[in-house]
């Protein structure tokens, strides 16, 4: 025995009204959509627990919402195109509101699962260990490419959807006519959104900065905290944000501190005496070193890096893991030196030297200082 929704509307239109078969329908197509939803939703986690834990269960969360739209519309849009009768006009209008709806739920579900299979990768690649190069390559890539992806589809689902009005399909016949004159305007208006979108996807390949890379721009030094298709988005070090088009990391130099390695060295300054001891100052910046765990045991040196009238410049060189340690440590260097200098060689502090000399006094004819 064979089914068919044409043989159903003929049995039930021989004992109820048009409308009111019409309508029995289209809300039993709902409630087996939804029917559907709720049964495909129970028995995959139970399916899926027999298999290693990651993307599926990642896919099952994030298509959850849109396929609870998605399959009512899709049992509902056969039943409508069935419908004949009075009743076929506004299920034609009807009909066309539920292939767009359709349609925007397709590329929901896309998304969904573009932004599911986002969610998978950054999982498997841990960007809080001290060694987090390679996470933090494949956290910028997929965070570029998959708002990129969303873009896209978003653009292409927004047509498809437009498409289905006649009056729209017939402008897009028309700009497809005059494509030249159309093609220039939309590129000339559109220029600064797709120059951004092209270098957010270069920039996630050629790689000049990833998510967390310490960076100097502008003058402000910062982490880069979030990059989408557009704009990038660097947290100062004072909790400020600093907004930038991605296309300025193609176009212009900044500096990258954490390129290769987050491994950076820095600077202490001593402004001192001709008589400072700088052997006991290079010992005493060896000690406070190794007593201080924001140094990495790569680089702790002093040199004597100039000399003026009023003293002697020495400079400190020291290492660390990354900037933020770097700075503490060069701030508890600076401390310490400063402390150590005081207690035992307080004669190599700055001074400022004067000599006076004697005149004789015209009047008394002995000598005073001038």
């Amino acid at each position: 025995m064979s089914f068919s929704i044409s043989q159903l509307l003929r049995d039930l239109g021989a004992a109820w009204p048009a409308p009111v078969v019409a309508l029995l329908l289209v809300a039993g197509a709902l409630l087996a959509g939804l029917c559907l939803h709720w049964l495909a939703f129970r028995l995959l986690p139970r399916l899926l627990r027999w298999t290693p834990a990651g993307l599926d269960e990642t896919l099952l969360r994030r298509l959850r919402r849109p396929s609870r739209v998605l399959f009512p519309l899709a049992a509902v849009r056969p039943v409508l195109g069935q419908l004949r009768g009075p009743e076929a006009g506004a299920a034609d209008w009807l009909a066309t509101a539920i292939t767009i709806a359709l349609i925007l739920a397709v590329t929901w579900a896309a998304i969904a699962v573009v932004r599911a299979i986002a969610d998978w990768l950054r999982g498997e690649y841990d960007i809080t260990i001290a060694d987090n190069l390679r996470a933090r390559r494949i956290h910028t890539q997929v965070d570029v490419l998959a708002t990129s992806s969303v873009i896209v589809l978003s653009m292409i689902g927004g047509a498809i959807a437009l498409m289905q009005f006649p009056a729209v399909r017939e402008i897009g016949t028309s700009l497809l006519a005059s494509a030249g004159i159309a093609g220039l305007v939309v590129g000339l208006a559109a220029r600064p959104v797709l120059s951004n979108l092209i270098a957010g996807i270069q920039l996630a390949f050629t790689e000049p900065i990833r998510l967390d890379d310490v960076v100097v721009v502008e003058g402000e030094w910062g982490r880069i905290e979030s990059i989408t298709a557009t704009y990038v988005v660097v947290k100062i070090w004072d909790e400020r944000r600093l907004v930038v088009p991605v296309s300025y990391f193609l176009e212009h130099p900044f500096q990258n501190w954490t390129r290769e390695t987050a491994n950076v060295m820095g600077t202490v300054y001593l402004y001192v005496d001709w008589r400072v001891p700088v052997d006991r100052i290079r010992a005493e910046l060896r000690r406070l070193c190794e007593a201080n765990e924001a140094w990495d045991g790569r680089v702790a040196g002093v040199q004597v890096t100039g000399t003026s009238a009023e003293g002697v410049e020495v400079r400190g060189l020291v290492s660390a893991a990354d900037a933020s340690k770097l700075w503490n440590l060069r701030c508890d260097l600076r401390e310490g030196l400063i402390g150590f200098l005081q207690r035992e060689f307080p004669g190599a502090l700055p001074r400022v030297r004067a000599e006076l000399e004697r005149t004789p006094d015209p009047g008394t004819g002995e000598h005073a200082p001038r």
